[in-house]
């Protein structure tokens, strides 16, 4: 699936985008807007769902139906279901209702399509800035109020000069968090709460590393598209393929993959 050139790809490619732009319509009727409510997934802690990530999927799911009804589907609020084509399209209406809800416009909408592989082709967009980043199927590019960019990592350079984002401060377990302040504690600067936009940035060369734990399906395989056609690596904490999500490590290019894996296990 690497040939760009096809009736097939470009339906993909066309279909995520209308995905996007649905998507992108539902998220903005709500954002900012006074009065809106959350609930929480959880109990124990405040895992927060709002009526705009509902409806943007419920959207996402309706055009499928339209445009691709044998696809198989994987969405964070309304579930899987089953296909027959050999592909799924995995979605995350909102990642980040956190900073949705606080009005923060670092969240984003999240859309790839699987094989059997894995993720081949992925799209991470920012409905309030207008960003658009999409990887997969020979392409690695962006588009944003200043037009059109190619994605692109930056290149290698020590981990003590790196710039990482997560997006909580307590990582994952008590042991995840020992792990990731190892290397935290080695780079540059470290910046937090920046969700799906913190791999968005690494696609687009400003960044070199996120590191994150508990993550689910529908939190990487875009990231993973987009992250992975502009140069760079992304994999579990033990440098295998993370189309599952939990542990995560984003990098730029292989070099600072492998000094932040390295310290990241001690």
């Amino acid at each position: 699936m690497a040939n760009l050139n096809t009736e097939f790809h470009r339906d993909l490619i066309a279909t995520a985008h209308a995905l996007a732009d649905a998507a992108r319509e539902a998220t903005l009727l709500h954002f900012r807007k006074p009065g809106l409510l959350a609930d929480s997934k959880e109990t124990a802690r405040f895992d927060p769902v709002t009526v705009a990530d509902r409806l943007a999927e419920e959207r996402m799911r309706a055009i499928l139906a339209q445009r691709r009804p044998e696809d198989a589907i994987l969405g964070e609020e309304y579930g899987a279901k089953a296909g027959t084509s050999g592909l799924t399209w995995v979605l995350d209406p909102i990642d980040g209702t956190r900073g949705y809800l606080s009005g923060t416009p670092t969240w984003g909408v999240l859309i790839s399509v699987a094989d059997e592989s894995g993720p081949v082709y992925g799209l991470i967009d920012q409905p309030y800035i207008r960003e658009r980043f999409e990887g997969g199927f020979g392409l690695a590019r962006g588009q944003g109020p200043s037009g059109e960019f190619a994605l692109a990592c930056r290149a290698a350079r020590p981990l003590a000069d790196a710039i990482m984002l997560s997006t909580f401060p307590e990582v994952g377990t008590a042991a995840e968090h020992l792990a990731f302040r190892r290397v935290a504690d080695r780079v540059r600067l470290v910046r937090y709460g920046m969700d799906c936009y913190g791999y968005a940035l690494i696609a687009a060369g400003q960044i070199d590393l996120v590191i994150e734990a508990g993550l689910q399906p529908y939190d990487v395989q875009a990231p993973i598209a987009v992250i992975e056609a502009a140069g760079g690596v992304m994999t579990d904490w033990q440098g295998n393929p993370c189309p599952q999500g939990g542990q995560v490590l984003a990098a730029a290019n292989a070099a600072v993959h492998a000094e932040a894996l390295a310290a990241l296990n001690g």
